[in-house]
């Protein structure tokens, strides 16, 4: 079988911490890896990128073509990547800007990158501007399944504080304008859309490997933290309720009734926020003295055992 161009690029990326050859010899170049939208199966790209202070922008041109690219199309279902540069890899969440500050950021790609301006002269379609945030820094360090727990709460956490402050910022555009006409658009309501999935995907991935994995284990071997087990079930499910709405009412963010959007998304933070202090209360002790990652077997451990 052929190897495609972009696998050997990707695989001369890897191979040279970042480094490839041939028309991008000298360019930045990053992987974006995104998951099918459909398919559920993980899509690796090469792309050029363009800084923008700690970002990094990437454009949907598809040098042109009338379609936006599948990955685009991915990041809009599942916003959480993953974006490697040079030596680096990281997950993050894809946010797509708008309005104008879309065009801003263009404007600022094209003079770094002057054939972007190609690509949108060749099509009716306006190219997509996508922002990709490096991690803040402070990163927890992980060395047990406790830590890693904490790890993924601190990113809930910090998605949910996300969605609410640009909810508000949103919002207060909207009462700010004045005068006749539809209110211009804040340019906020895809980076909440973003920012409200990759936390409800998370959180639906977090419980259902607490569901699968961590509670069973915990009530077959600490017995007594069989009742903390179920109760913490009961709240994934209610959790997973509250979830739903709170994605059916962003679908409409742009007509929303602000007082009600509030209410719904403050009793998810307040119940988010409850659960998540009594999983650390219940689970922390248990799990701080597990490895993480799990220690691999020493080779031949299996035949001393036999």
């Amino acid at each position: 079988m052929t190897m495609s161009f972009n696998q050997y690029v990707i695989d001369e990326f890897r191979a040279n911490g970042g480094k490839v050859g041939g028309p991008f010899e000298g360019g930045d170049l990053l992987l974006l890896t995104t998951t099918g939208a459909r398919s559920g199966a993980e899509h690796t790209v090469p792309l050029g990128y363009v800084r923008e202070g700690d970002r990094l922008l990437v454009v949907g041109s598809d040098q042109g073509a009338p379609r936006h690219p599948a990955w685009y199309h991915n990041l809009l279902v599942r916003p959480i990547v993953r974006v490697e540069v040079g030596d680096e890899r990281f997950d993050t969440v894809a946010v797509p800007a708008e309005g104008a500050r879309r065009d801003e950021l263009f404007a600022h790609v094209v003079r770094t990158a002057p054939g972007y301006a190609d690509y949108q002269a060749r099509t009716e379609r306006i190219l997509p501007v996508v922002v990709l945030e490096r991690p803040r820094p402070g990163a927890r360090q992980v060395r047990s399944v406790a830590d890693k727990l904490l790890e993924v709460h601190d990113w809930l956490r910090d998605q949910l504080e996300r969605v609410r402050a640009e909810t508000e910022a949103y919002f207060a555009a909207r009462a700010a304008h004045t005068g006749a006409g539809a209110p211009p658009a804040p340019g906020l309501g895809l980076q909440i859309r973003q920012h409200c999935l990759a936390f409800c995907e998370t959180l639906t991935f977090h419980h259902t490997s607490e569901d699968n994995h961590i509670l069973p284990a915990l009530a077959r071997h600490h017995p007594r933290l069989r009742a903390a087990a179920d109760r913490l079930r009961e709240e994934h499910r209610a959790l997973a309720r509250i979830k739903d709405r709170l994605l059916a009412l962003l679908a409409g963010v742009t007509t929303a009734d602000p007082p009600r959007f509030r209410a719904e998304l403050e009793r998810m933070t307040r119940e988010l926020t409850a659960h998540l202090d009594h999983e650390e209360e219940t689970l922390l002790p248990v799990l701080a003295g597990v490895p993480f990652p799990p220690a691999t077997p020493a080779a031949g451990s299996a035949q001393r055992s036999g």
